[in-house]
């Protein structure tokens, strides 16, 4: 199948390595011209090279200033922009009474804000194309909230809400927006937390991946990153301009919700 993609002018944020990297590789595989974005320089220069990115920038979206800044960067490398997609690093894990209020005001600028932030820079750009396109990475947790990871929890679904009353503002400009929600994939975020969840029961990180794997996912199997980037592929293309102010969950079959 043609995506249509060939030539399509796309931005991916948190790109170096996991979801976004996938994201971005997958774009790129189907003729997307793509520029990324991330924190870690060094990652982000080897991917970049490894997909065959048209430019890329070392950024922090937790800064007030960057999204815009990132945005500009990027519109002007590519020549316009017609696809973005919005993917940060998960705020630290932790219960509501171990998580310090602190930790609240950084998770809100990470998680919420800076998908607010490049999206209100992007939306001059979108509404030049005539396949405009908002993708933004959240979690199966805007489903169903995941233990420990309260304030992954609670941004993740303002962010989820705020796209779905973006969708419908859009919808008239032929702007779509979506959210693809990950379950279990093997990227650092998960083996983070699989570490820190291994540790305080004496076992082996890769033994208690194994063991809630085949607890919690009926397909028996941890999610190839590929297989994600190939779904964020396709909401990106030129089928998809029906599907908006959509949640799509890629997990294995672990939600279990029928909405």
């Amino acid at each position: 199948m043609d995506l249509g993609l060939d030539g399509r002018r796309a931005l991916v944020t948190a790109a170096s390595k996991g979801l976004g990297r996938a994201c971005a590789a997958a774009l790129a595989a189907e003729g997307a011209k793509v520029y990324v974005a991330a924190r870690g320089r060094e990652d982000l220069t080897r991917t970049a090279g490894e997909i065959g990115a048209a430019g890329f920038q070392e950024a922090d979206l937790s800064r007030e200033d960057t999204p815009a800044k990132l945005v500009e960067s990027a519109a002007q490398a590519l020549g316009g922009l017609d696809i973005l997609v919005c993917n940060a690093g998960g705020p630290p894990a932790g219960t509501f009474e171990s998580t310090p209020l602190e930790e609240w005001e950084k998770g809100f600028h990470l998680t919420l804000m800076s998908t607010v932030r490049l999206c209100k820079a992007a939306l001059p750009h979108l509404k030049q194309s005539d396949q405009g396109r908002i993708v933004v990475v959240t979690s199966t947790s805007v489903r169903e909230p995941i233990p420990t990871i309260l304030l992954s929890n609670a941004f993740r679904s303002a962010v989820v809400a705020t796209l779905k009353t973006l969708s419908a503002e859009l919808a008239p400009h032929r702007i779509t927006v979506n959210n693809v929600a990950p379950g279990r994939f093997l990227t650092d975020r998960v083996r983070q937390l699989d570490g820190a969840a291994a540790e305080k029961e004496g076992i082996s990180r890769e033994e208690y991946t194994e063991r809630s794997i085949k607890a919690s996912v009926p397909m028996g199997r941890i999610g190839d990153p590929a297989e994600f980037g190939a779904v964020c592929a396709f909401v990106c293309s030129q089928h998809a301009g029906y599907l908006t102010g959509q949640t799509i969950v890629v997990d294995g079959g672990t939600t279990r919700g029928v909405y």
